[in-house]
């Protein structure tokens, strides 16, 4: 019963709890038997806890021998206050004696002697660096910005296409394999004259963007029946747009479809046909849930402007009076409208995450409008962006430069279907800044007429001939008061 209640006693150095005990009464201290046993258990498990850390150190660097570092180590990670002195990097060398007369022998390690003057003048070992990280920024919104850690525009500027990652142009043009061309033109002409060395060549691995057979063979189709002028494919058309703004699984096929949109817009300006579905296809794809186009913003925003602001979209028509110069005019601008739309959609949609965007178009918007040497379509389009921007835009930009735009432009055009059509276009925008009378209601109306001084104000402000425009509308008081809101009562 005695021997069974006793305490298991493992094979360590501290197993017998005498030897805690014997320290213990070196320092005047009186353990009692119970206490010596636990305090050994612990010390023996605090030991093995240290050695499997210092182990995993060594194995960690692929060593089968575990040096003092690796104690070091383990002793800092268990935030263990580490052991001074000097780390022997050289092999322990052991001396034997001969202890007593039955000659038994004694090994101990040979204790260098160390003078204690030669010790201080000695230098300090160099302090090891602690390891360290910095950030910086690579790019904010698309802009690189200029610091020493980023590589300067005309140090990249001067590399070639392909060494900057470029794999393809707007047009098409295949970067790599031209690339490819010159540096063996280079090859076999320069091998003429000296032997090419390793040196002289830098290869660098190009990562290809893999796609299956399966997307491989949808994108085909899909823009086979895109770009199809056959009316009986009219339906697989409306599929294909329809898989287009639903389909989960296309991420992979965005930037090529992003591609394929650009290179039709800048060839086929004058297809109206074309360039509708182009809109169609963006229009689908940032109506897809599933697709992530934050990325490809700034590719989108180039087709949309262009189809917006461009000088001649659809065939050429100098006269405007007859009813084809009419209808060729309309379908222009149906398609600057649909790329107002979709302006309007990205601004709402991606502002948040671009935010000089907006700032950004408005200012595009704002120089095509000035410029008096852009056509009509131009004209249109500018105003349909800035009717899009929204009232803080309309107010703070548009109006404050309709004196000096019809000035400029309304004067110079001398046909009066256009005209009449650019200034159908800026009424419809100083329409979206009306502010209603709250006295109105079903039964009572409140209509005074607008002060002669409001008048001459407000020719001020937009010009006359467009101040007579505004007068003529139903609801003018309404428009005044949206220009002059907060400046004057009205």
């Amino acid at each position: 019963m005695e021997s069974g209640s006793k305490i298991p006693l493992s094979h360590s150095l501290w197993s017998p709890h005498d030897t805690v005990k014997d320290a213990a009464e070196s320092l005047g201290i009186n353990l009692t038997e119970e206490s010596a046993k636990n305090l050994a258990m612990d010390v023996e498990y605090r030991i093995h806890e240290i050695l499997e850390t210092a182990i995993k150190f060594m194995r960690r660097s692929k060593r089968k021998l575990l040096t003092t570092g690796d104690i070091n180590h383990s002793l800092k990670v268990l935030n263990i206050e580490p052991l001074y002195g000097y780390d022997n990097s050289q092999p322990l060398q052991f001396k034997e004696a001969l202890v007593a007369a039955g000659g038994q022998t004694l090994y101990y390690i040979d204790d260098q002697e160390i003078e204690l003057e030669k010790l201080i003048n000695q230098e300090l070992p160099k302090v090891p660096r602690q390891t360290t990280f910095t950030a910086h920024w690579l790019a904010i919104e698309g802009v690189q910005p200029i610091i020493p850690q980023n590589p300067s525009p005309a140090e990249i500027k001067s590399l070639p296409p392909a060494i900057r990652g470029a794999t393809s142009s707007i047009l098409g043009n295949d970067i790599l394999n031209a690339a490819g061309n010159t540096e063996k033109n280079i090859m076999s002409t320069g091998s003429k004259n000296k032997k090419v060395t390793d040196k002289d060549t830098e290869v660098k691995p190009l990562v290809k963007h893999v796609l299956s057979k399966e997307l491989k063979l949808y994108f085909d189709k899909v823009v086979d029946v895109l770009l199809s002028k056959d009316p009986e494919k009219e339906g697989l058309q409306n599929s294909a747009l329809n898989s287009l703004k639903n389909d989960p699984g296309l991420h992979q096929l965005v930037p090529y479809f992003i591609q394929f949109v650009a290179e039709q817009i800048t060839n086929q300006l004058r297809d109206i046909d074309i360039l509708t579905t182009m809109l169609q296809v963006i229009s689908a794809l940032a109506d897809n849930r599933s697709i992530f186009l934050d990325p490809y913003v700034h590719a989108l925003m180039p087709c949309i402007l262009t189809l917006l602001l461009a000088k001649n979209i659809g065939p050429n028509v100098k006269d405007f009076n007859d009813e084809n110069g009419k209808s060729a005019l309309k379908r222009n601008l149906a398609v600057r409208e649909f790329a107002a739309i979709l302006l309007k959609h990205i601004i709402v949609v991606y502002g948040s995450s671009y935010s000089t965007l907006k700032a950004r178009v408005t200012r595009t918007l704002l120089r095509a409008l000035l410029d008096s040497s852009k056509p009509i379509g131009t004209h249109y389009g500018a105003l349909l962006g800035l009717k899009n921007m929204g009232n803080e835009v309309i107010k703070l930009v548009l109006i404050g430069n309709l004196k000096l735009w019809y000035n400029s432009v309304i004067d110079g055009i001398n046909n009066d279907f256009a005209k009449e059509v650019l200034i159908d276009s800026v009424m419809d925008c100083l329409n979206e800044l009306r502010i209603e009378d709250k006295l109105k209601t079903d039964d009572m109306q409140v209509d005074s007429e607008i002060s002669e001084d409001l008048k001459s104000e407000l020719a001020q402000r937009i010009g006359e001939p467009l101040a007579e425009e505004v007068l003529k509308l139903q609801n003018s008081k309404e428009i005044i008061r949206g220009i002059f809101f907060g400046e004057l009562n009205v």
